[in-house]
């Protein structure tokens, strides 16, 4: 390596955000996309630089190399498909931080729905989608670290995209009316107007919950479907809603509850015609435990 370290890693760092977004897009965790990068950081290292013509570009093949060895391995330990009850990491901001406009140019505003998706993807599929279709990385790029032609990697990109675009909820874009119903929902939870709840709610609403492998009895992980059994567990956990604080739950409107400034769980929702389709909560407190969640009055 012929580069000044010094330098070098000033280089590095004007393209850390980029990667960690390419890597949290396909892995999902917010930890893993960082030792991600940081292993790409390493390999830079060891490379001889006057040979990177686009450092950039090399870096995030670098990174795509490294996730799709990280989600193979993810596929092999796991003996079961994904549990439907699994909430990727959450990305939190205060909601009072991103103008609305700039909101959607965000790095790291890709949707839970859309992780969730993702995450029945094959690793070469979901690299291919994320790479080519997030990133406008060249098929051409793609193919070696797939180890497949360009016309075979261009045809799972395209099978990636028929699966992503087919369990793709709707949703409603506009932080504005998102709060707006937030805000509803909130206030109908505290004061535990059933009614309310299930008018807010899309009849056929599924809310999944990842509570972790250790939480048991009413609190453990689970998928509930449907307006009246939903609006029944929001009732159920009524205690908590003077507790929680409106955010930026990936780049939507969502909710942090935090007793004490303790974060417990984390909500995002799809919202689509004014009424809530979907909900992702994670309440798993080893996970809660690693990520920055910010905590503000709303």
């Amino acid at each position: 390596m012929n580069m000044d370290t010094e330098l070098l890693a000033d280089r590095f760092q004007k393209h850390r955000d980029h990667l960690r977004a390419v890597a949290y897009r396909m892995l999902g965790s917010v930890t893993e996309a960082e030792d991600a990068v940081q292993e790409a950081w390493l390999r830079l290292g060891r490379t001889d630089t006057d040979e990177i013509r686009n450092l950039g570009g090399w870096l995030t093949t670098v990174v795509g190399r490294v996730c799709l060895d990280m989600l193979r391995s993810r596929s092999a330990r796991r003996e079961q498909p994904m549990d439907e009850t699994f909430v990727p990491d959450p990305v939190i901001r205060p909601l009072s931080s991103i103008d609305p406009e700039q909101e959607v140019l965000e790095a790291d505003s890709v949707g839970l729905a859309l992780l969730i998706v993702l995450e029945t993807l094959e690793p070469a599929e979901r690299l291919t989608f994320v790479l080519h279709d997030m990133f406008a990385v060249p098929f051409d790029d793609i193919a070696p670290i797939v180890e497949r032609s360009s016309a075979a990697t261009r045809q799972l990109a395209s099978r990636a995209r028929r699966r992503v675009q087919g369990a793709s909820p709707s949703a409603d874009r506009d932080l504005g009316r998102q709060r707006q119903v937030l805000d509803a929902f909130l206030a109908a939870s505290r004061g535990g107007d059933f009614e309310a709840l299930v008018a807010l709610l899309h009849p056929d609403v599924v809310l999944r919950v990842d509570s972790g492998a250790l939480v048991r009895g009413a609190a453990a992980s689970k998928v509930v479907r449907g307006a009246k059994t939903v609006a029944e567990q929001a009732l159920t956990f009524r205690q908590f809603a003077d507790m929680a604080r409106l955010a930026l739950v990936n780049g939507t409107v969502g909710m942090v509850t935090a007793p004490e400034g303790r974060p417990i769980s984390v909500m995002a929702v799809t919202v689509a015609d004014g009424r809530i389709t979907e909900m992702y909560i994670l309440a798993d407190p080893e996970r809660l435990d690693r990520l920055d969640l910010p905590v503000e009055d709303d």
